[in-house]
């Protein structure tokens, strides 16, 4: 991240002038009906502008400058604030975070006791009015002096609790926002009564919450991030409290009143005392942020104590005791210039948008995922329409929605497909996600590739051109067909001399071994990927025991629900010719050291398992399903067999940053099976449910999150030592 932050120049008078006509009317249009033609990144570089003009040209400085105004000169409202509700100012690297440190600790002439590090949440700053412990009055931020009474909404926010647990009078200022799950929400039903969707989360959270006449209520979230005395000269010994708490146990006091805070969420906030460990919660936070649920855009950093709050004070529009590191825009508006329509590996055909080039999160973005025709027309999309465009992290990018209020009437209808765009043949539209007919026969290539990739069948030396070859010469019409291939049918394709051909072979045959987690997985299952195949293979233990199965027997894996249950049904269909072929080859169908379920058992009961050195010497052994390894199954023999408890049986076990030692070269897929083999189950993200975090090299905000939760955290090695047997 650059020092100085991008902004828009302004060359003359007659720019800036333009400019704050810009900005003021940007504002006016998103505190209005929360439709601002500007994004968020586009509004801070036009702010950054002006100020920049302002400064070189002070003499110049209009009234109506967003400059000196508390949130750029909102919308000014009419019930004033208890206390002015002031904006923070901005930095956009370490080393301006470290100039601004430095500054607050020079007019304190000290260090700072400690720093409160917390996410800059996305949405629409509030004050929430409680007397006698109950809510009377929701007042938004306005110009920071007044804002406008917005208590309609009273009963349509999470996290804010129409009674507080104690009956106090207080003021609890927040965060109004909608996570990713009701802004989805909310776009259905907006477009449901007028046929267009919302922008964003923020802008949808802004119109929603000064909304009185829609026909439809959406829900919204808050997070409370501080708490006043009501009135300001309030003597009671909660106001009290408020005016000398840290800023840290004043959050864990509205907590305790029942008020949402993040401390529940991935981001809580936490109080270090040095800028490096300011630097290191703010890449923490930058790393969860594609994951979160609801959107930040910056973290915000503040003296934790009331007394040195105090003694820094406030300027015109902001407080010198805090400050928000701004991150790099991950929404932004771009222009929807084309859609390209591809076919997948199974025969699925999908849009992807062409856009105008747009700078996100960091990178170049030009394409981004529409995921189906359906999506499109649920969007209401065209050609031409300014989109709101998501990405953050390694999110793929993809397109949020029309801007609407930005159409000219030029805009056109997105051309849909009439035949497979690959291969010209009919198109199935039962589902959602279209597919071609041929299903996977039309993209062959992609097919065969997947199936013979690392985490699948591992098929080494299987190049894409060798494959091209393989079928334009018929020698395989799928991937079964490559375990009945002769050393003669090889050599007879170009540059194919007798140890490549050798070693390809000996691949194939490796290949035969694999367990069947990993065969079933090479099937590519529509909707089903490494983990599921993991979870259907530990479940069921053979192929057999699979294809035997009904929905309700496919529902007891753990993730597959009934719309998954009856697809998997259908795909496992679709493939039985493929699957006989395989197993007249003899692939392996079975999952070493897992016991099927007896003969007449339930399809839905769940396996047992054995331990590695049992599973390698074809022993059985057996559970109950709920992984306490206190169940009997019959042996070979029929007399009972004891099951082994494995080394993770009964934990959930999170892996994070890179693995080293005996681990160093395992892929993460690769560690995932291993938990899973030890009787574990691998999850990406750390909860009160972890029970173990293997924590490698640059282990980053899982680490921190797993500490504060108490988690057991281990290095590789000392992992490698408990799962020995299985290495």
């Amino acid at each position: 991240m650059t020092d100085a932050p991008p902004f828009t120049p302004l060359p003359d008078n007659a720019a800036y002038v333009g400019a704050v006509q810009l900005a003021v009317d940007a504002n006016a249009a998103y505190y209005g009906a929360g439709e601002s033609p500007l994004d968020d990144d586009a509004y801070d570089r036009l702010f950054r502008g002006i100020q920049a003009y302002e400064a070189e040209h002070p003499d110049e400085v209009l009234p109506d400058s967003p400059t000196g105004k508390v949130a750029g000169g909102a919308v000014v409202g009419d019930v004033p604030h208890t206390v002015p509700m002031l904006s923070l100012d901005n930095v956009f690297s370490a080393e301006q975070l470290a100039r601004w440190i430095a500054g607050l600790e020079r007019r304190l002439g000290r260090p700072v006791q400690a720093y409160s590090v917390e996410p800059k949440l996305d949405g629409l700053a509030i004050s929430a009015r409680y007397h006698g412990g109950k809510l009377v009055q929701l007042v938004t931020r306005g110009d920071g002096t007044a804002g406008e009474d917005v208590s309609h909404g009273i009963g349509t926010i999470v996290g804010l609790p129409l009674e507080l647990a104690e009956p106090v009078t207080v003021e609890i200022r927040g965060e109004v926002l909608m996570t990713s799950e009701q802004f989805d929400a909310a776009c259905a039903k907006r477009q449901a009564h007028d046929g267009t969707t919302f922008a964003n989360p923020r802008s949808a959270s802004a119109g929603t919450l000064r909304a009185k006449d829609r026909p439809y209520t959406c829900e919204l979230t808050f997070f409370g991030y501080s708490a006043l005395p009501l009135p300001p000269d309030d003597a009671s010994e909660l106001a009290i409290r408020l005016r000398e708490l840290p800023h840290s146990e004043i959050m864990e006091l509205v907590a305790a009143l029942g008020v949402a805070t993040t401390a529940a969420t991935p981001v809580a906030g936490i109080v270090v005392s040095t800028v490096e460990q300011i630097q290191e919660r703010v890449e923490e936070l930058k790393a969860a942020r594609a994951e979160l649920p609801f959107g930040i855009d910056g973290i915000v950093i503040k003296a934790d104590s009331a007394a040195d709050q105090v003694e820094a004070g406030f300027g015109t529009r902001v407080p010198r005791w805090a400050i928000a590191y701004k991150l790099p825009a991950t929404e932004k508006i771009t222009k929807l210039l084309d859609v390209e329509w591809g076919v997948g590996r199974t025969g699925i055909i999908a849009p992807r948008a062409v856009l105008e080039p747009v700078e996100l999160d960091g990178s170049r973005v030009t394409y981004a995922t529409l995921h189906n025709p359906a999506d499109i027309a649920r969007r209401g999309l065209k050609l031409g329409d300014s989109v709101m465009v998501y990405k953050a992290g390694d999110v793929i990018p993809r397109v949020e929605a029309p801007v609407v209020h930005l159409r000219t009437g030029d805009e056109s209808e997105i051309p849909i497909p009439e035949v497979c765009p690959n291969c010209g043949s009919e198109i199935d539209r039962s589902q959602e996600r279209w597919r071609c007919v041929k299903g996977r026969g039309c993209r062959a290539v992609a097919s065969v590739l997947y199936a013979a990739g690392r985490d699948q069948l591992d098929i080494e030396t299987l190049a894409e051109s060798r494959i091209v070859q393989m079928l334009e010469a018929g020698l395989i019409v799928d991937f079964a067909d490559l375990f009945t291939l002769t050393r003669e049918q090889i050599l007879d394709l170009d540059r194919m001399g007798e140890t490549s051909t050798d070693k390809l072979l000996a691949a194939i045959e490796q290949a035969k071994t694999r367990p069947l987690s990993r065969v079933f997985c090479a099937l590519g299952v529509r909707g089903t990927g490494r983990s599921m195949s993991r979870r259907m293979a530990r479940h069921f233990a053979t192929m057999d025991a699979i294809l035997a199965a009904d929905s309700e027997g496919i529902q007891a894996v753990e993730g597959m629900g009934p719309e998954k249950a009856t697809l998997m049904l259908a795909e496992l269909v679709e493939l039985l010719p493929l699957i006989d072929k395989l197993r007249a080859a003899g692939v392996n169908m079975t999952e070493p050291g897992v016991t099927p379920p007896a003969p007449g058992a339930a399809a839905g009961v769940t396996a047992g398992a054995a331990t590695g050195a049992e599973a390698g010497a074809g022993a059985a052994g057996g559970g109950d399903g709920d992984g306490d390894g206190d169940a009997e199954v019959p042996g070979a023999e029929g007399a009972p067999i004891p099951a082994v408890e494995l080394p993770l049986t009964g934990k959930t076990v999170v892996v994070t940053g890179s693995m080293t030692g005996k681990l160093a070269d395992l892929t993460r897929n690769e560690m995932n099976e291993l938990i899973e083999q030890a009787g574990g189950k691998s999850s990406s993200s750390v909860s009160a449910k972890t029970s173990l975090l293997v924590a490698g090299e640059k282990a980053g905000s899982k680490r921190t999150k797993a500490e504060s939760l108490g988690v057991e955290v281990i290095t590789p090695d000392e992992f490698a030592t408990v799962v020995a047997a299985f290495l």
